[in-house]
């Protein structure tokens, strides 16, 4: 099976759910419901890979403190080889805080460790090994952005196969240089607002074709919709699968999780598509992104039940 190097950050997810209206500075609402839970768009992909059976290793930096010890402990029970994990007592583990509701989320983050991460961290000696790599967040590492097309290019010259979800740009600027570091990426996994955002184009069929590139295949979330792609040319779709969802955390990272798995095993791209959102629909069962993923087993029996 082949084994996948993820690049990113890690953090903690602080997650209150279940609200009946949302804050308003000087006020205060009640929630139905808390949890802390590993957070990071990069880490909820990889407990996902892990979930799938899939080998998974970790590089990034987190603090020497308290959170920092909580998320690595959590992925390696998980599985997740955490020994590329630098802990740095200089830093502090980021924190998010996630308002969430089966509808919708906002999170409010603090960084500190997520932007700490550089290019020259990832050495030319870190992919042996590894056929995969994937890298989330490409607006929050800061650190890691100016050279992360670099990366990519070699690890795509050592024989990586690689991947990217850019995640949302706080500052909303979205620019070119995500654009450019595509070059060096098979696999893109924008969401339906960070494709109208990079493309200017309000239709997914448009936005797709604005992005093509002899490289890089541009795998779109729709969410509740599913999500879609090209394949020569020609939009194809696939139906997200209805389950009582709870929180919607990390869905989307879960999706990831699921359309590289599939992708990996080579898969059809029917297929693929179909594998990510059985992932991503039954993450949201729980609380946060990693709670309810689905093992492998979960996933067969729900495609086939709805084949």
């Amino acid at each position: 099976m082949k084994t996948v190097l993820v690049v990113g950050e890690i953090n903690v997810d602080l997650i209150f759910q279940g609200y009946d209206s949302f804050p308003a500075p000087g006020k205060e609402v009640l929630v139905d419901d808390f949890v802390i839970t590993l957070g990071s768009a990069s880490a909820i992909c990889a407990m996902g890979l892990a979930r799938l059976g899939r080998p998974v290793a970790f590089l990034s930096k987190v603090g020497a403190d308290t959170w920092g010890a909580y998320c690595l402990d959590t992925m390696r029970a998980a599985g997740i080889d955490v020994a590329r994990v630098v802990r740095d007592p200089s830093l502090k583990t980021g924190v998010t805080a996630a308002i969430t509701s089966p509808r919708d989320r906002a999170l409010v983050s603090f960084l500190g460790s997520i932007r700490a991460l550089r290019a020259e961290d990832v050495t030319d000696g870190v992919f042996r090994g590894f056929q995969h790599l994937h890298v989330s967040s490409y607006f929050l590492q800061e650190g890691l952005r100016p050279g992360l097309r670099d990366v990519l290019a070699r690890a795509g010259a050592a024989g990586l196969t690689t991947s990217l979800d850019p995640g949302f740009d706080p500052a909303e600027r979205w620019e070119r240089d995500l654009l450019e570091t595509l070059d060096e990426v098979d696999l893109f996994f924008p969401n339906e607002v960070e494709l109208r955002a990079l493309t200017g184009e309000d239709l997914i069929l448009e936005g797709l074709r604005r992005l093509d590139n002899p490289r890089t295949r541009t795998v779109v979330k729709l969410g509740a919709r599913g999500c879609a792609t090209l394949e020569k040319g020609a939009l194809v779709e696939a139906g997200a699968f209805p389950v009582e969802t709870v929180d919607t955390t990390g869905a989307g990272d879960s999706f990831n999780a699921g359309f590289l798995h599939a992708w990996l095993e080579g898969m059809p791209i029917e297929t693929c598509l179909r594998y990510g959102v059985a992932c991503g629909s039954l993450s949201t069962r729980g609380l946060g992104g990693t709670s309810r993923q689905a093992a492998a087993a979960e996933v067969e029996t729900l495609l086939e039940e709805r084949t």
